[in-house]
């Protein structure tokens, strides 16, 4: 039995749940969030609590009933604070820029790299070294960050390349020449 989906899930002020069929749609006040759950996993929305249950005893089943209760907790925390993610871009002439809603990348290549904005993701770029990809989706913030990260990872050897604010970087010493 999994602990994780035993626990309810309490709905904070200003965000409503419904259930479409299959699908959890939750409504906040920084936008709209739907994730379709699988049909053994039973959603109960009553006053301002979000509870799970399974139907059924099947393993695969029960593995499954965590991870919706997470999702749906992701996506409650996601509407009404949203979701960060900073990335820093090390570097000599390694910069971003803010286009529209695209993001320009000047880190090593012949030509600047873009990256568009998806639905729900903003970027901000507090200084030419720093990008702040924001949302209310974690799972999308997570993937445009890392599609960002993926476009100059950083190397071992000087540190140069974007890294996420948080990530150390391992640095090996190199060659030290013959004697």
């Amino acid at each position: 039995m999994s602990r994780i989906g035993r626990v309810p899930i309490v709905l904070p002020n200003g965000v409503e749940v419904k259930l479409n069929g299959e699908t959890v749609v939750v409504k906040g006040p920084k936008g709209q969030l739907e994730q379709k759950v699988s049909s053994d996993i039973k959603v109960d929305v009553a006053g301002n609590e979000v509870r799970l249950s399974v139907a059924g005893q099947d393993r695969n089943t029960k593995a499954k009933w965590g991870l919706y209760r997470i999702i749906i907790n992701n996506m409650i925390t996601g509407v009404t604070n949203g979701f960060v993610r900073e990335l820093e871009i090390t570097g000599v002439g390694y910069r971003a820029e803010l286009k529209g809603k695209s993001l320009n990348l000047a880190v090593g290549y012949s030509h600047p790299v873009e990256i568009q904005a998806g639905a729900g993701i903003t970027f901000a770029v507090p200084a030419p070294t720093k990008i702040i990809v924001s949302g209310a989706d974690k799972q999308a913030v997570g993937q445009v960050a890392a599609d960002i990260r993926r476009v100059r990872p950083p190397e071992p050897y000087k540190g140069k390349g974007i890294r996420y604010a948080d990530e150390k970087v391992r640095r090996k010493v190199g060659k030290t020449g013959a004697k």
